[in-house]
């Protein structure tokens, strides 16, 4: 169940202006160890401290392979490569690596059973609660 809350676009220069908007909202992240023990209850074979090691190699494995120029797919998840944020330079022999490349980081295109249209097509959908303006109330002491 996706649940979201409800906000406005409070942007005055926008032209979305006093509009209203849906967020996701996320109560919980599960890091490796909770993903392992939550697949070793799917009437698994391994202990959650096997998948646990599986993952954790396979994360080491999918930073090798991105850091040495390759994508990584993993089937009805993502395609994990490297991109770059550079700053643009007058001319192609202007452009150097150290002076015009500000980072490296991580993409992530999702595929198969993980892309929009089919999360859109399954998911459930739910409010988390109502949308209130809180007061502020002022006291005198």
């Amino acid at each position: 169940m996706i649940r979201y809350k409800l906000y406005q676009n409070n942007n005055e220069r926008s032209s979305q202006y006093k509009k209203w908007y849906a967020r996701a909202v996320c109560e919980e992240t599960i890091d490796v160890a909770g993903l392992a023990r939550h697949m070793s209850e799917h009437n698994s074979p391994y202990s959650a401290g096997v998948i646990h090691g599986v993952l954790k190699d396979m994360i080491a494995c999918t930073k090798e392979l991105v850091l040495d120029g390759k994508n990584v797919k993993l089937d009805d998840l993502a395609i994990f490569s490297a991109g770059l944020t550079t700053r643009p330079a007058d001319s192609a022999k202007e452009f150097s690596a150290s002076a015009n490349i500000r980072n490296v980081h991580l993409r992530a295109r999702p595929t198969g059973t993980l892309r929009s249209v089919v999360l859109t097509r399954e998911a459930r959908i739910r409010q988390f609660g109502e949308y209130s303006v809180e007061t502020k109330v002022e006291t005198t002491v």
